[in-house]
């Protein structure tokens, strides 16, 4: 039996609000992921010294980008009972130059950056969909992510 394998078999759920991240020794950076009830695998491409059995920490940040935005207009969009059929929102995350700084000097370093396009299927208007995508500036994750985050890291007993 793997470890991936025994460590499924041996976990319990966790609180909807809660993640843990274990590693399988099933390759160099594979984890075994769960969240709250619901498990997967995360690891890093091979190029960056994984084995590329999942997806990476970004790709998942990416991913919870796009979900909220996808579900925060949904929700929205139902309420207001509008003919939205479907929607796709692909999230592209890169890293970018910080650029001059104030005194027109280069800074060093980088800032993350993820570019959201957003695709509405349906009859909808185009005061519709301007809404919409307005809506989808404001899902939970991208606020979290534009006001930045305190991260607390600590030893756990």
């Amino acid at each position: 039996m793997s470890t991936l394998t025994q460590l499924a078999a041996a976990s319990t759920p966790l609180a909807p609000e809660t993640a843990r991240a274990t590693e399988t020794g099933d390759g160099p950076l594979q984890n075994f992921i769960q969240l709250g009830s619901h498990q997967l695998v995360a690891d890093e491409p091979g190029a960056l010294g994984g084995g590329g059995t999942g997806p990476g920490p970004y790709d998942l940040l990416s991913a919870a980008l796009a979900t909220c935005t996808s579900m925060t207009i949904r929700v929205f969009a139902r309420r207001k009972d509008w003919p939205l059929e479907q929607i796709s929102v692909l999230v592209t995350h890169s890293k970018v130059s910080l650029g001059p700084g104030p005194d027109g000097a280069p800074q060093a370093g980088s800032r993350d950056r993820f570019e959201v396009a957003v695709t509405l299927t349906g009859s909808l208007d185009d005061a519709q969909r301007q809404r919409l995508m307005d809506i989808a500036n404001h899902c939970p994750v991208h606020r979290t992510l534009e006001a930045g985050s305190e991260v607390l890291v600590s030893r756990a007993a």
